[in-house]
């Protein structure tokens, strides 16, 4: 009688025997991320589309900016947000080419897919991938073009590069000196970095984008309380900041006091005439004669009687500052905030040569100017007008853009072709570098080298080109020398993009590629995704 064998009872580590699960875990990882990164692919270069996004609360957005596009997408799957997040950073590192950073990191992953498909393991895909985008930043540095600060035409073609691709590239020409003039302003002394916080950009519907206007000072979209009669210029300014409120004070608790007789009424009127009078007079004492007033929940910051005594003593008020304006405030005017009374000094002031009321496209702001305290950082307001909410909205994204493309120039002074020269130009180099390398090492350059053409590939497509000609063609050139030869739009054709004008920051280029690459080290690392409860 045969025995019937018994069946062998698998291990319960045998989950980490079958090949097939971290197969299976890799090839989901780059699915989802390949396809956010298509998601946004369209949205690419001037002739980009853009994208209409409604968010949880019924806003509506339109942009082609890719990290606003990403940062406002439900995006579920962890290895996709890998994705919204390098655009993130490479928002913060050197806020733009956002969009480029994450198609890029879609054809890194599109290359790793085809080298696990021959069976390279992907820790060697993965550190292979750095090593080259290591050498991709150094031949960056070496096609770029040296350039000095004071070269303004250069710093304006820049930003204006950078808005080429926004709703707005047709006012580039007011908006490029704009925030070239603004970013100089307030540069620090050793000419290495920009605090974009100095520059503040104050959005006003009415008027057009043509009426976008940058003043050295501070504007305040509050308006001065003229319901009293109290002046709305002012030259030679003390300003005081105080977070305290000028109007009767209040029992913590809901209390109501019964007064049955007028001899106590008159008093209790006497004592709140009396308590408002006495604060006015210690403001008047420190010299002031402009207050800001913060906004106040609990009661009113000011009342009537309080603003009357203000405008006899002929003090300008403005009230409503809001919270986040505060430090805004105190740092680029030079005044302290004040919480108390008996606190208020003229030494805690801040001095200006005017703030003055004005009217401008058919609203009211009011300007500070002039700002002569010592130890103060100069600080940009830059008014940015339009049409409608979502033009406005558009504006201020794309000008935040070209102020980090200078930005960029400040700290990294060089600047590269644009329009996918730079990255036909390492593909070309990294090539020839593979045949010099053994083993696998060969395979990944050569993939790696192939998936940066998707810059230029996807510049043309959204151009309506042909692509296969397009990027046929720039190998051709290059492989002729010719390095700065890329897509120039207006010719439809490729050009010498350098001499076009078209130009970018060498920071823009060489973070997208270092941070798409660590990205993709990121995500080929996971071979298995469990869930904590």
């Amino acid at each position: 009688m045969a025995q019937v064998q018994p069946r062998a009872i698998a291990p319960s580590n045998a989950t980490f025997k079958d090949k097939e699960k971290p197969q299976e875990v890799r090839r989901s990882n780059i699915l989802a991320a390949r396809a956010v990164s298509d998601a946004i692919r369209t949205s690419l270069g001037p002739k980009g589309m853009d994208k209409m996004i409604k968010t949880g609360s019924g806003e509506i957005i339109i942009s082609n900016d890719g990290a606003t596009i990403l940062k406002h997408m439900a995006v579920l799957h962890p290895a996709a947000r890998m994705l919204v997040d390098v655009s993130a950073a490479q928002d913060i590192e050197a806020g733009d080419g956002t969009t480029s950073v994450a198609i890029l990191t879609g054809a890194f992953l599109g290359a790793a897919d085809r080298l696990l498909n021959k069976g390279i393991h992907p820790t060697l895909i993965a550190e292979s991938f750095q090593r080259a985008a290591k050498r991709s930043c150094e031949i960056l540095l070496d096609m770029s073009y040296k350039i000095q600060l004071d070269d303004r035409e250069q710093l304006i073609r820049a930003a204006s590069t950078s808005l080429s691709s926004k709703i707005v590239s047709q006012h580039s020409s007011i908006l490029s000196p704009l925030a070239v003039d603004s970013v100089l302003k307030v540069i620090n002394e050793e000419q290495n970095n920009v605090d974009l916080n100095d520059i503040r950009l104050i959005k006003k519907v009415g008027g057009t984008i043509d009426d976008t206007q940058s003043i050295k000072g501070v504007v305040l979209t509050q308006n001065v309380v003229k319901s009293a009669g109290g002046p709305t210029r002012v030259e030679k300014a003390k300003i005081g900041l105080v977070q305290f409120q000028l109007s009767p004070p209040k029992p913590d608790m809901e209390n109501n006091v019964v007064v049955n007789d007028y001899r106590q009424m008159d008093k209790i009127l006497k004592e709140e005439r009396a308590y408002l009078l006495n604060i006015c007079k210690k403001i008047k004492k420190s010299k002031c004669n402009v207050l800001l007033i913060q906004k106040s929940i609990l009661r009113d910051a000011v009342n009537d009687l309080a603003l009357h005594f203000l405008s006899k003593l002929n003090i300008m008020v403005i009230k409503d500052i809001e919270r986040d304006e505060v430090e805004f405030l105190a740092k680029s005017t030079g005044c302290k905030p004040i919480a108390d009374i008996d606190n208020f000094t003229e030494d805690r002031l801040g001095s200006a040569d005017l703030v003055e009321e004005v009217e401008s496209s058919g609203s009211k702001i009011v300007k500070i100017t002039g700002i002569t305290s010592k130890n103060i950082k100069p600080s940009v307001s830059v008014i940015v007008r339009g049409a409608n909410q979502l033009v406005l909205d558009e504006a201020e994204r794309s000008i935040h853009d070209a102020l980090c493309v200078i930005r960029c120039l400040v700290k990294e002074k060089a600047l590269i072709a644009g329009g996918g020269a730079p990255e036909i130009e390492v593909s070309k180099t990294l090539m020839k570098e593979s045949h010099t390398l053994v083993g696998v090492e060969q395979f990944v350059y050569q993939e790696f080298a192939s998936a940066l053409e998707v810059i230029p590939t996807t510049l043309a497509e959204n151009a309506g080109l042909n692509p296969i000609n397009v990027v046929t063609d720039l190998r051709n050139r290059h492989e002729n020398g010719e390095k700065n030869a890329g897509i120039s739009v207006r010719r439809s054709g490729a050009s010498n993009t350098y001499d076009e004008h078209v130009l970018q920051p060498v920071l823009v280029s060489t973070s997208a590629v270092t941070l798409a690459s660590e990205c993709v080290k990121s995500i080929l690392r996971i071979d298995d995704i469990t869930f904590s409860r």
